[in-house]
């Protein structure tokens, strides 16, 4: 496949993802009120919200363009899995030989759970551990993530970093699934003093994140593979412990395992800021949360969703909980929000 024709196939591919945001989204609320108007009931539950579209062909479009949009993406004609697989020898060797060796550290024998392994999330095929590729892959398609924000995704952490860091000064942070580095090297240029850790069960991501930070001349930051589960950190060892678009990946008892692990290595006094899909406001907003979770291979957004976060990180001894909205560009409404978007928001906590 040659470069011009992949370009071309998946800025198509985003066009549409854009049109599906701003008009068939929107034209989609339009019906929902249209039709609780006519039935002269509003739905409770997320169920009730299907009963009402059930024949509605405008949610099968959108359903359809939800999942097949991402398929495309990943694994059609013009997918970014067969583009990057027939380059996978000069990409593999471009990072062995950029990632400096004490910026990496890779566990070959780490075991990878169970849950992780049984679905291709995202429909990234393979998943983003598989292939020695796989990050390449991640990267590329993580650039149209968020389609409105035109291709500036780093744009969304260097907010949450900033965020951050006009609150605290952090010297020691730990970046809990930090994938290919997104949501890392943002920490450097709004923390550049501080020490950071960057830990994943993918090998590739870890090694595609130390080959970034070395491009980049970027210094005091580690990328190692680790279950973020169960690190090999010492009690108390960090001030900010951190994860970005991580926990909704999480089955309940590795989400819980998450929150301990976070608190075992925290300081007293130290905070942990999470970025990640949680604020729903009505039930239209949970039901299309919830499709979007089946049509694209994310299995626990759902029971994530269910949680009630506030009573179980205080369980836990967290204090000063804070679960807010996230804006990841200017003039967003969190409540009635013209064009699709992922419900980001800040989970917050003391020690």
């Amino acid at each position: 496949m040659d470069d011009r024709s992949f370009v071309a196939g998946q800025a198509f591919i985003l066009e549409v993802k854009k049109y599906w945001t701003t008009e068939i989204y929107p034209a989609l609320k339009r019906e929902y009120q249209d039709r609780i108007s006519s039935s002269g009931y509003e739905p409770e539950t997320v169920i009730e919200v299907g009963e009402l579209f059930e024949d509605s062909q405008l949610y099968k479009t959108y359903a359809w363009l939800e999942r097949h949009l991402q398929r495309f993406k990943y694994s059609g004609r013009y997918g970014l899995a067969p583009y990057h697989a027939e380059r996978r020898e000069a990409l593999v060797d471009q990072v062995n030989q950029t990632a400096r060796p004490e910026q990496l550290d890779l566990a070959p024998n780490l075991e990878m759970p169970k849950y992780y392994q049984s679905v291709d999330i995202h429909q990234h095929p393979g998943g983003v551990w598989r292939d020695d590729f796989a990050a390449h892959v991640y990267e590329r398609g993580a650039r149209s993530t968020t389609p409105l924000l035109g291709g500036r995704h780093r744009d969304l952490h260097q907010r949450f970093s900033d965020q951050i860091a006009h609150k605290m000064a952090p010297q020691r942070i730990l970046d809990m699934g930090c994938g290919f580095g997104k949501s890392t090297l943002p920490f450097r240029e709004a923390c550049p003093e501080a020490d950071i850790e960057a830990i994943d069960l993918s090998a590739p991501c870890v090694a595609y994140g130390a080959a970034s930070a070395a491009e980049t001349q970027t210094g005091k930051i580690r990328f190692r593979q680790m279950n973020a589960c169960e690190t090999d950190y010492d009690d108390g060892e960090f001030d900010l412990v951190t994860s970005t678009m991580l926990i909704h990946e999480l089955p309940p008892k590795q989400i819980e395992a998450v929150f301990d692990e976070a608190w075992r290595v925290m300081s007293p006094g130290g905070r942990m800021v999470h970025l990640d899909f949680y604020t729903l406001p009505d039930v239209f907003a949970r039901f299309i949360h919830y499709g979007h979770a089946r049509r694209n291979n994310e299995p626990f957004m759902a029971p994530w969703a269910e949680i009630d976060l506030v009573q179980m990180l205080a369980g836990k001894g967290f204090k000063n909980i804070s679960v807010e909205p996230f804006a990841e560009t200017d003039g967003v409404d969190f409540v009635d929000n013209p064009a699709w978007r992922f419900p980001w928001t800040t989970i917050s906590a003391e020690k």
